[in-house]
Formats: structure tokens, sequence, C-alpha cells
């Protein structure tokens, strides 16, 4: 648990996943083309990620692409993945580090695109991003 500002802020992907409950999803970054070759992609093609499809949902996997450019063509994306974890509130999002490894962007780059998640019950963050957010 995570402690800002009086509140405790439970809603935290843990560093490493292993196993995903029936109802968990896994949040990776990828590329548009969808060869989910190296990091956390190639873990995601054990829980239903898709070779070949580089945005969205497979399996118990949603893809986010963080090869394409810079920041801003990820935004989008990003706004696209909250919308969806909206509509399912019965499943739980974790969230990786996305764009931070492979990718070359910084939490500091990355964790502002995920602002509107802060309020979205169902969405789990790195402690990364929560610390950058405050």
């Amino acid at each position: 648990m995570l402690r800002k500002n009086n509140m405790t802020i439970q809603r935290i992907t843990p560093q490493w996943i292993t196993l995903l409950q029936p109802d968990e999803v896994f949040v990776f970054g990828s590329n548009l083309q969808g060869l989910h070759a190296g990091g956390a992609a190639k873990l995601a093609m054990q829980w239903g990620a898709v070779w070949g499809k580089g945005v969205g949902l497979q399996g118990q996997t949603y893809a986010i692409p963080t090869m394409q450019g810079d920041v801003d063509t990820i935004r989008p994306y990003v706004d696209e993945f909250i919308s969806l974890a909206k509509q399912h509130p019965n499943k739980t999002f974790l969230v990786t580090e996305i764009g931070c490894g492979i990718a070359g962007f910084s939490g500091g780059q990355i964790a502002p695109l995920f602002k509107k998640a802060m309020t979205v019950d169902n969405i789990y963050l790195p402690e990364k991003f929560w610390n950058i957010l405050g």
C-alpha cells in the first residue's frame, strides 16, 4: 500500500506478475505490429496476447502501443484503454510500466497519461506512476 496525503492507495500493480486471476487483465506496452517478442509483451503471450495484434483486449491482456513515436502518439491509446476499463467494472486491469522499458520513455513522461485512471476503481497502476501523479 502507498500512502499519499493521508490517503492509502491500494490499487498498485504488483511489481512482478506471474499469475492472473480469472477477472484480471495484464496491461502491457506493445508495438503497432503486435510483435510481442520482448519485455512485458512477451510475457503477455501466456495470457492470450495475439501475435500480430498490437492494440486492445486480447485474452486476459490489453495492449497499448508505445513504440510508434513520442508520448503524444500514446495518449489516444491510453484514453481508449481507460474508456474500456470503465465499461468492464467486473475486471481488474493491472497496468505495467508501459513505455518505460524497450520503448525508452521515463515514468515521468508516461504516468501523466494515466491521470484520468486515478479515479477508476478497477485500474491498478505501478507504484512509480502513483508517486509521479501524486
